[in-house]
């Protein structure tokens, strides 16, 4: 617990899986976010806040439902893909990576397509979450 303007505030410890690959997120110029076990995206990077239109230090976690209302993604038709029906989510809950194509809106609302890379966290207590990856698509 620790206080902030007299309250106590409960700090979860998250697992070191989540915090050393921050911590690689941070050192990286590829746009990358930590996801974990709920779908709360609990970090990304200044790549990513640069392709989202906004940094991480304004939004804080963001869970599954508010990062897909905000950014997507959206399937190649424009359709809102479900987190928990999102081929990447499927592949990294099977303890699989995955790639996968989409397209996402941008804080002032441009639409994008990247090309995105999901590998899944797992540590000594088992699945942790994943490690995202984006990158342009198609030779944007």
């Amino acid at each position: 617990m620790s206080e902030k303007g007299g309250l106590a505030i409960a700090t979860e410890q998250k697992p070191i899986e989540l915090i050393l690959a921050r911590s690689l997120l941070d050192s990286l110029s590829t746009p990358g976010c930590l996801i974990d076990l709920d779908g709360t995206v609990v970090y990304y990077n200044e790549a990513v806040g640069k392709l989202a239109g906004i940094a991480f230090e304004e939004t804080g976690p963001m869970p599954a439902s508010e990062w897909g209302d905000t950014f997507g993604p959206f399937d190649e038709k424009g359709r809102y893909i479900p987190f928990d029906e999102h081929p990447l989510t499927l592949a990294v809950r099977a303890g699989r990576a995955g790639h996968f194509v989409q397209r996402f809106r941008s804080a002032n609302g441009d639409h994008f397509e990247v090309a995105v890379s999901a590998i899944p966290l797992v540590g000594t207590t088992g699945f942790e979450g994943a490690l995202v990856f984006f990158w342009p698509a198609r030779g944007q």
